[in-house]
């Protein structure tokens, strides 16, 4: 699975860009990457035509993670691009505010730009990541963090993000709270599409946190330890 444009909320400023330390990524990770990624995408802003068709064409296996990806990609086929972004301005826009507030600090302590999103910004600032000049939102929102994950895993930040790092930035920033939320997108009364997206997010969030939790020594990659506890793949 890849997305069709790379997220933009999130950039390297300083020495973070040397592309010297980035370590070797295996397969199995990018793939992680590309759904963290995507899930970014599709969280940012509505999906264009190009996107949507890109989603139809998704398969899942038997797993709960393969079998959400593959309802949403029946989704997918159906879903107008029009339609979409009707969905997506109720759910995160709406008049006021949307049906949801996706930040990390809301669904942690009931308010926005609160004490998570003040620790995010210096781990971002302690990797050399900062938010793009042309983007407003704070960074503790979901699809910044998903777009996080999925840079350190490939080192597009320029810097090595080995397991142990991922797993201290995933248990900080994002076990606290995105299955939660995940869940809530899920069941939202404006989700159609983005019903599906919640559960696919809900689903690898659950892959990616047991897999942390069961990683046994440096060697082991997470790929492969996820793949102990519950086999899912995108295509």
């Amino acid at each position: 699975m890849s997305a069709t444009a790379d997220p933009t909320a999130i950039q390297t400023e300083g020495p973070a860009s040397d592309q010297t330390s980035v370590l070797p990524v295996i397969s199995e990770d990018r793939l992680r990457a590309d759904l963290y990624n995507y899930l970014g995408l599709m969280l940012s802003g509505p999906p264009d035509q190009t996107l949507l068709l890109q989603s139809a064409a998704l398969s899942g296996d038997a797993s709960p993670l393969g079998q959400s990806i593959s309802t949403l990609a029946r989704v997918a086929k159906v879903s107008k691009e029009k339609a979409v972004i009707s969905e997506f301005n109720a759910l995160f826009i709406g008049l006021g505010r949307g049906e949801l507030l996706p930040y990390a600090s809301y669904y942690l302590t009931g308010f926005l730009n609160e004490k998570p999103l003040a620790a995010l910004r210096a781990d971002m600032a302690a990797r050399g990541v900062t938010r793009a000049p042309n983007v407003f939102e704070p960074e503790d929102n979901i699809a910044s963090l998903m777009e996080m994950m999925g840079g350190m895993i490939v080192g597009r930040f320029g810097r090595s993000s080995d397991l142990e790092s991922q797993k201290v930035f995933f248990n900080k920033h994002i076990a606290p709270w995105a299955a939660h939320f995940f869940a809530d997108l899920e069941a939202a009364k404006n989700s159609v599409l983005y019903a599906s997206v919640g559960a696919v997010g809900k689903a690898f969030i659950d892959v990616e946190r047991e897999a942390f939790r069961m990683i046994a020594g440096p060697a082991r990659t997470l790929a492969a330890t996820a793949a102990t506890h519950q086999k899912g793949e995108v295509r």
